[in-house]
């Protein structure tokens, strides 16, 4: 299966009987602003985050600068024992519109709140989006792997709306609403449109959790109604996930609440090739934040940080997907067309894929195979 790029919806716009993404006067885009395409260098913010964080992000900052990249970091310390992000940090990301950031440990338990959390709901980035696929040359438990999964962000089982009723009983509030629902959506059939994807599949437990899900679902088929062209199914979450690990070639672009996009693109993530080399981007109305897509649950590897062979592919793609959405695509190719290189050669792998490189002759191998 031919690769497609990773790009990002850039406006949302209803089909029409021609093609155009142009949007009308009256339309109000539901996803970031576009970008001026005008070559000049962007300032973007960079969190090295805990863990691998520091060794993956200062990879990317090495293929930028040895690429000549029209973009300079604007670099914060944050952590994930923080009680909140720093005040300049969000405004950093305000400013620039984007953001490059690696995994933020979260305390286990102990009603300490999670900062990778608390950024998306600050921003409003209402989208997540994991790239699952198979790169060629590299071992994987099933060929032909291409999906997109895009998972609602900001409400659901991780509103975080908690609290102890009694000793002993803690009550736990799932929220979903139409609203985001319905952009979340949108979001899926408009990316799935520009992007020539065939089918979007909604992901729930509308079985059981029938209002909650049933909403959620009610959003979706309404939306599907405006985009003829593209097939629309549905799935109950357990068996998508049997139906990821036998068959997972059927599907496509798959739009989920936050819980379940979760497990969803870890599953396919773990199918396909590896958490270590998923990109993936947090985006919303007005900022974009590019990191890991599929969970960073090896920020706490500490013996993976001494041995500095930590997996950089998947925030290196993760960067070329941030270079697109800065319209600076020659650079986005040069970048992924290095590290499918790499990965093809197979000479360079880190302890995940197989090999046993470090993180900076992961680095070395991509800059020497940039055109």
């Amino acid at each position: 299966m031919a690769r497609r790029s990773f790009s990002l919806l850039k406006t949302l716009t209803k089909p029409t009987t021609s093609f155009s993404l142009t949007p009308t006067p009256t339309s109000r885009s539901v996803t970031y602003m576009p970008r001026p395409g005008d070559g000049a260098p962007r300032a973007v913010t960079l969190i090295p985050g805990d863990g691998i964080g520091p060794l993956v992000t200062d990879a990317v900052e090495q293929v930028m600068n040895a690429m000549h990249a029209p973009v300079y970091f604007e670099k914060y310390e944050v952590h994930g024992d923080m009680n909140r992000f720093p005040a300049e940090v969000i405004e950093s990301i305000k400013k620039n519109k984007v953001c490059l950031k690696g995994g933020l440990k979260t305390p286990v338990g102990g009603g300490v709140s999670s900062l990778n959390v608390s950024l998306r709901k600050e921003l409003d980035l209402y989208a997540s989006l994991v790239n699952c696929f198979n790169l060629p040359g590299l071992p994987t438990r099933h060929e032909n792997v291409d999906i997109v999964v895009i998972r609602e962000n900001t409400e659901g089982e991780y509103s975080g709306l908690e609290h102890e009723v009694v000793p002993g009983v803690v009550e736990s509030l799932k929220v979903i609403t139409k609203f985001c629902s319905e952009r979340i959506a949108k979001y899926a059939f408009e990316y799935a449109y520009l992007n020539n994807r065939k089918q979007v599949t909604a992901v729930h437990k509308a079985n059981i959790m029938k209002l909650a899900d049933g909403l959620f679902l009610e959003s979706c088929r309404e939306v599907a109604t405006k985009y003829p062209s593209i097939k629309y199914s549905e799935i109950i979450v357990d068996n998508c996930c049997m139906q990821l690990v036998s068959k997972p070639e059927q599907f496509d672009v798959m739009v989920t609440p936050n819980l379940y996009g979760n497990l969803v693109a870890n599953t396919a993530a773990g199918i396909a090739g590896g958490t270590g080399v998923m990109p993936g981007g947090n985006v919303g109305a007005h900022y974009a934040v590019f990191e890991q897509g599929a969970s960073a649950g090896n920020v706490g590897k500490e013996k993976m940080v001494e041995q500095k062979k930590a997996n950089p592919v998947a925030l290196l793609l993760s960067s070329a997907m941030m270079l697109r959405h800065l319209q600076f695509p020659s650079f986005a190719d040069r970048l992924e067309t290095a590290v499918k290189r790499v990965i093809s050669e197979g000479k360079c792998r880190t302890k995940d894929l197989g090999g046993d490189s470090t993180t900076q002759e992961v680095v070395d191998a991509v800059i020497a195979n940039l055109d």
